[in-house]
């Protein structure tokens, strides 16, 4: 549809006569906006960052950083003279002026392969400032969107949630028709054009098609999941012009037959193939920036607080596994935000017997050392003034914190089981085999690839220009035939969406599985195939997620029903503190992992009472500071981990049940004849 253009002035003497119709500027501003994805994506990270003034000067900044780096990087190579500098014959002492060339004997010292870095560093730049002065502009355009048609300002967005926003957007479509494939806009329409790619990269994920798990000696199974690898898939699978969707919200219609499937695996596979040929080309220049980025951030870090670098945070792979269908960055931060201290405690409840020995010998030895060089420089303070001591310090500090990290606190109780089941209340998701096993190593094991060292992920993503080429021919290559498969089996087509993963719907009928249902397996009138389930309960719990998140979305009749029996039992069972003590519940979240939810949150039917007397825009009113919040009102979390907790007992029963069943059916071997 296109937008009506200003009439043909009339010559008319008598203009006092004329009546001028001045129609709303913003009527058809926004009217059929043609790629709703990257709109409603721009308008998510319009909020996400504080507004067009923090976007542009984050954006200057950011180019700024990556002229200085470059600039630093050369003239530390050829800027300085190094002989002067660390010439140990020199009678007088060196100054700055002595030291650093001047411009033109910098430039004199370049060598071919500093002439070739830093063209190829100005291109970079070059298109760097291009693609950053077009996302101002689309910024720019998005501010007037949120100033004019939302009615909201910058100094007010830290006031404002992004349901709020959405609620707003909602009514602006009926106003202006945005999409005019339909009239009205739901929470899961938006949530579907921003995270179309991100639900097939989980999807890919919970199908294990990704991440790529690598056999390293000595160590066993590696999950390998890097920014750079991640960037790779996604250009292949979604930004580069030969990717399986014709546009970003439509799969070519070759995918969406089988009878091409295998011309398409192998048009893939040569894709494959020079994606892995691509990398191994860049891979050195890569490298040293990456090498040289990452020592420029964490230098100062390492010297000031050496500590942090042994911390543990959540990886990447953990970060993706972990997320529900249609989940937001900011309703994923959330959720790991408030897991991050239970799962340091279940991490640190394990420690090496023949680790800590060391650990403390070692310790011991650094902290002697260091009060001997504190105790000389009390008593004269030249002391400090030897050459190398302080060096010679610093090393001892930085052995001695991370000797202290291994050392674990002598107040820790042993009950890794308790500490795993305060993990999963926040991050929802438990595979059936880590039941009862949390501690051994082998669960151990599984939940460090979930949460693991800063430096571990450091040394992955420094190596992954080396190892990218490696695991795209490896892992990525021999699975072309199944990606394929995965793309037409796993693509449906939403009516003013487009083609969307059907994992995304939530359809617990066609994903589900049944033994997450209320209903038992045989009495259910279609079972769906193990292919077509999700793995560990994602689109059930990714429901519940959606609905407890966006309370005034309408699901289907069959998410409804399930919600309902899933509310019926939540509402019978109570969930108070006492009443999961008496129930089959402490199999799977025991008195001590509800302790430290006590501690956090009241009981839990206290907060319904207070719930229901509180006036709704009360509720919202104590949200209005947080613009983080997961949902229009604050008991969304608490009403999540309640329906988590009712799930997995439903599941945990559905699966005895049905081992029962399959013992019962099973007839007993007859003993063999002698």
């Amino acid at each position: 549809m296109q937008n009506y253009s200003t009439l043909q002035e009339c010559q008319d003497q008598d203009e006092h006569h004329i009546i001028v119709h001045d129609a709303e500027p913003t009527r058809s501003r926004w009217n059929h906006i043609e790629d709703l994805d990257s709109f409603f994506s721009r308008v998510y990270r319009y909020h996400h960052r504080h507004g067009f003034r923090c976007i542009l000067l984050s954006d200057l900044f950011e180019i700024l950083q990556f002229i200085f780096v470059v600039w630093l990087t050369v003239w530390l190579i050829h800027g300085i003279d190094y002989e002067i500098l660390f010439n140990p014959k020199l009678d007088h002492k060196v100054t700055l002026y002595e030291i650093i060339r001047s411009v033109g004997e910098t430039v004199d010292n370049f060598t071919y392969l500093t002439w070739f870095s830093v063209i190829l560093a100005f291109i970079v730049l070059f298109f760097k400032c291009i693609h950053k002065f077009y996302q101002i502009l689309q910024f720019w355009d998005i501010k007037q969107f949120y100033n004019i048609a939302l009615e909201i300002h910058d100094h007010e967005l830290d006031n404002v949630n992004w349901h709020e926003i959405q609620t707003k957007i909602i009514a602006v479509q009926l106003e202006q028709q945005m999409c005019i494939h339909k009239r009205e806009l739901t929470e899961l329409d938006i949530y579907h054009r921003i995270l179309r790619q991100e639900n097939y990269m989980i999807a890919l994920i919970n199908k294990r098609l990704l991440p790529p798990r690598l056999k390293v000696p000595f160590l066993g199974e590696w999950i390998y999941w890097t920014k750079t690898l991640k960037y790779s898939v996604q250009a292949l699978l979604f930004w580069s012009p030969w990717s399986p969707f014709e546009n970003p919200w439509h799969l070519r219609e070759e995918y969406k037959r089988s009878n091409m499937r295998h011309e398409l695996a192998a048009r893939l596979r040569k894709q494959i193939l020079w994606l892995a040929i691509i990398n191994s080309l860049f891979s050195p220049m890569i490298l040293i920036w990456q090498i040289i980025y990452t020592f420029f951030s964490y230098a100062e870090l390492i010297k000031r607080e050496p500590g942090k670098i042994g911390i543990r945070n959540w990886s990447l792979y953990g970060k993706i596994y972990l997320r529900h269908f249609n989940e937001l960055d900011h309703e994923l931060h959330a959720r790991l935000t408030r897991a991050y201290r239970p799962a340091t405690k279940y991490l640190a409840a394990f420690s090496s017997p023949l680790g800590t020995i060391i650990a403390q010998h070692i310790s011991f030895i650094c902290g002697a050392i260091c009060a001997v060089i504190v105790a000389f420089t009390l008593y004269d303070e030249d002391v400090i003034a030897v050459e190398n001591l302080i060096t010679v310090m610093a090393a001892l500090g930085t052995l001695y914190t991370i000797c202290k990290n291994v050392i674990p606190e002598e107040s820790m109780v042993w009950c890794p089981e308790s500490l795993l089941q305060a993990v999963i209340v926040h991050t929802h998701y438990m595979t059936t085999n880590w039941k009862s096993c949390a501690h051994t190593s082998r669960v151990r094991e599984s939940f460090q690839q979930l949460f693991q060292y800063r430096f571990v992920a450091l040394l992955e993503e420094l190596v992954s220009p080396l190892l990218i080429p490696y695991v795209l021919f490896t892992w990525l290559l021999p699975r072309s035939l199944e990606i394929v498969d995965f793309f037409r089996h796993f693509t449906v087509s939403v009516v003013g969406v487009g083609d969307v993963c059907s994992f995304a719907q939530m359809d617990v009928k066609k994903h589900g599985n049944p033994q997450w249902q209320k209903t038992s397996v045989e009495s259910m009138p279609s079972i769906p195939d193990q292919y077509s389930q999700a793995e560990d309960g994602k689109v059930e719990l990714s429901l519940v997620h959606f609905t407890t998140t966006n309370p005034r979305w309408v699901p289907p009749p069959e998410a409804q029903i399930f919600m309902d029996s899933l509310m019926d039992e939540d509402n019978a069972a109570g969930y108070s503190n006492s009443d999961i003590r008496n129930s089959s519940l402490p199999n799977i979240f025991d008195a001590a992992s509800l302790m430290e939810m006590d501690l956090l949150y009241p009981s839990v039917n206290n907060l319904r009472a207070t719930r229901a007397t509180l006036d709704s825009s009360m509720v919202s009113s104590t949200r209005k500071s947080v613009w983080k919040a997961e949902g229009p009102n604050m008991f969304g979390p608490i009403a999540m981990r309640q329906s988590c907790i009712a799930l997995y007992d439903r599941h945990y029963r559905q699966t005895e049940r049905a081992a029962r069943s399959l013992e019962e059916t099973t007839p007993l071997l007859a003993p063999k004849p002698f």
